[in-house]
């Protein structure tokens, strides 16, 4: 089955040729937006790239800029997992390729963050390289067409696509062909009510003709959903600074500065006695808010908690006294800015 012919034609006609990171295809370029694109949807990425592109133009730039700049304009992405690799990858570059992305599969894959599907598209949208690449659109795509009905999490289902994914790569125009492949499952063969009508591959495909499209691909088994519980600390100096703590850089929120967490409300007190030489002047709880994450919920109380001057110097590696009016440009995870945002709001 040759599918390349009646995709490379149906996007040469319809598919999309002005996204951003589509103007200028060059690797690093391409690069950024595959990774942001990760789990992320392209109208989310839009509203990103260009800021993210603007502060960090060349992968030496990327490379250069402290680990809070990246990860303050890649506030509210999600998954900083990304911007962290994408940092150290890009330093990685600086330093064994000398600046260049390299154009090799097995040297890219050497990089942090950079799977197999991601450096496929590089080489293929950036240097026209023949590579195949098994994103979650395409995934999408081909179980229906060749109507794969196991889900496609299982090593040896994953290990039939990649096959297929390969054998369908043509040699001719595989940028035009990877980017046609990317759209029609973002455009038309859609998780959702996929339009078979207007598909180019209808005739072709095996989910269609049974009657099965919708019901494909398969999901995965369901797992309940944890949930966990935290407490954050607004901790405030008067009425302009909120008290913040660096993250480890791995975990949640890695490398983000966020609000001190204690096990409970009970701790309050002690913990600001502990590590600011003071108890709190006054202290109220707000209601719950719950956050979600890929695996599991978050339940975040928190506690808003007035201080006087403390008693002796916090650690500026660690703490950060963050003004509301004048916002430090650094990583914040997204819950925890429109915490902050919230004091902002009530004091306005």
């Amino acid at each position: 089955m040759s599918i390349a012919p009646a995709l490379l034609a149906w996007w040469d006609a319809h598919g999309r040729k002005d996204l951003p990171w589509q103007e200028d295809p060059t690797p690093y370029r391409v690069w950024v937006s595959e990774v942001m694109l990760q789990q992320t949807q392209v109208a989310t990425v839009e509203r990103y790239y260009g800021r993210f592109m603007a502060a960090f133009p060349t992968v030496r730039a990327l490379a250069a800029a402290p680990a809070d700049a990246v990860l303050h304009a890649w506030s509210g992405l999600g998954y900083y997992s990304r911007a962290r690799n994408l940092h150290r990858a890009a330093q990685r570059v600086c330093e064994a390729h000398g600046g260049e992305i390299p154009a090799d599969i097995d040297a890219l894959l050497a990089l942090p963050g950079i799977g197999r599907s991601t450096a496929g598209a590089i080489l293929a949208l950036a240097a026209g390289q023949r590579q195949p690449i098994l994103d979650g659109n395409v995934k999408r795509v081909l179980v229906r067409l060749h109507r794969i009905e196991e889900p496609p999490v299982t090593p040896a289902v994953l290990a039939r696509l990649w096959a297929l994914a390969d054998s369908h790569t043509p040699a001719g125009r595989p940028g035009a062909y990877t980017q046609a492949i990317m759209d029609l499952g973002a455009t038309v063969c859609t998780r959702r009510r996929p339009a078979c009508g207007y598909c180019p591959l209808g005739a072709l495909c095996v989910a269609h003709r049974d009657g099965i499209a919708e019901r494909l691909p398969a999901p995965r088994p369901r797992r309940l959903r944890p949930r966990r519980a935290s407490v954050v600390m607004l901790v405030r100096l008067g009425a302009g600074r909120v008290l913040l703590e660096k993250r480890p850089n791995e975990g949640l929120w890695g490398g983000l500065w966020g609000l001190p967490e204690v096990a409970g409300v009970d701790e309050v007190a002690g913990w600001c006695e502990r590590e600011i030489g003071r108890a709190p002047a006054r202290l109220s709880v707000h209601p719950v808010l719950r956050h979600g994450f890929t695996h599991f919920d978050l339940d975040m109380t928190p506690v808003e908690v007035e201080v006087p001057e403390p008693s002796r110097a916090l650690d500026g590696g660690r703490w950060l006294w963050y003004k509301l009016r004048e916002p430090a440009r650094v990583g914040l995870a997204a819950p925890v800015a429109r915490l902050l945002d919230s004091l902002t709001q009530e004091r306005r």
